[in-house]
């Protein structure tokens, strides 16, 4: 078999882990989000009584770039729980997004161009007006 793997890529390990199962639900108000909800279950399909049920929510922003999909876990026992606390941790959610949007701009501005790099463009040679020939 020919050797044309990228470098540093291993084998793909494609074995679910049985312990780790979830049934996974789609629950929405059709307005505002929808929180998908994790369901713990054994490999027989029965749920799992020893770990916890996990509400995570999905939102998305309208940006001037288009929409920014907002996800977030919400701290939940029950569903009644999840719906009630989706407002709060939809804002932190967004809150989160924000910061890591404002890190990632502070990053960019941050990059240093070298020669070599993507996007980097030498500068015009000296008296040619400026013109850069393709």
């Amino acid at each position: 078999m020919a050797e044309d793997t990228q470098a540093g890529t291993d084998e793909l390990d494609a074995q679910m882990d049985p312990k780790s199962l979830v049934r996974e639900e789609i629950i929405s108000d059709r307005r505002v989000g929808s929180l998908r909800v994790l369901t713990p279950i054994l490999v027989d399909g029965t749920r799992d009584e020893s770990r916890d049920i996990v509400f995570l929510g999905e939102a998305q922003i309208m940006t001037q770039v288009g929409p920014i999909p907002i996800n977030f876990e919400i701290p939940a026992k029950t569903l009644a729980e999840a719906v009630a606390g989706y407002g709060a941790a939809a804002q932190k959610g967004l809150q989160d997004t924000v910061e890591r949007l404002r890190e990632m701009r502070r990053e960019a501005a941050n990059q240093i161009v070298t020669p070599g790099m993507p996007g980097f463009q030498a500068p015009p040679a000296a008296g040619n007006g400026g013109l850069v020939m393709p």
